[in-house]
């Protein structure tokens, strides 16, 4: 199988998975800033257009950050970044959930229609008036899980979870672009020095990134 990779906190997400479970892929680099994802030949593997994707040897094409993620854990089950039990695996995917639904969706979106929007504008519909409002729910969402995160070291509590690494993801990218973590917000704070101490915090990040000056 091969990734097909590219700068971007998405498939950042997924090379971090990869990284903590030891999961070494050849993989395919795209232009993601010159738009290669929107064009063919990649749209007749993922006709979303979105980047990263898993390229498997008979030709099938696994997208989506979290089904990629998952499909690597079923083949690949140890160390568990979802769960060894039903339960295990309910429980990070409740919180993927939330995480994804709550904050991680309006923070890219806030991104997309602000600071990024000279990349996105002939890419998809933009909103730059909505741009604020998106921002704000993100920061909303952070607070609830600030909140939350009280006497936990990680999201599934003791237990780092791929939930932790979709949100770090996030959080690492977009305080570079307007969207900083709040030092108000200390439990959030805390744990995100606790993953970005973990080594696939760094090595998961693109050779791009120093350039670009985002980390993705």
């Amino acid at each position: 199988m091969k990734l097909l990779n590219s700068f971007g906190p998405n498939p950042r997400l997924v090379r971090m998975f990869m990284a903590e479970k030891g999961i070494t892929l050849p993989s395919e680099d795209l232009d993601l800033l010159g738009g290669a994802n929107r064009q063919a030949p990649y749209l007749s593997k993922n006709p979303a257009g979105q980047t990263p994707a898993l390229e498997l040897d008979d030709g099938t094409v696994i997208a989506e950050t979290v089904t990629i993620c998952e499909y690597l854990e079923e083949k690949h089950p140890t160390p568990a970044l979802v769960g060894t039990t039903a339960e295990q695996r309910a429980e990070t995917r409740m919180w993927v959930r939330r995480v994804e639904l709550n904050i991680t969706e309006y923070m890219y979106n806030g991104f997309r229609f602000a600071e990024g929007i000279e990349i996105f504008r002939n890419r998809m519909l933009c909103l730059p008036e909505a741009a604020a409002g998106l921002k704000a729910k993100g920061k909303a969402g952070r607070e609830w899980l600030n909140g939350l995160m009280a006497g936990r070291d990680f999201i599934v509590g003791s237990r780092f979870s791929l939930a932790d690494i979709v949100f770090f993801a996030c959080v690492d990218f977009a305080k570079g672009v307007g969207q900083p973590l709040e030092p108000e917000f200390a439990n959030l704070t805390a744990w995100y020095a606790r993953v970005a101490a973990r080594p696939s915090a760094q090595s998961s990040l693109h050779p791009a990134a120093p350039q670009l000056k985002m980390a993705g």
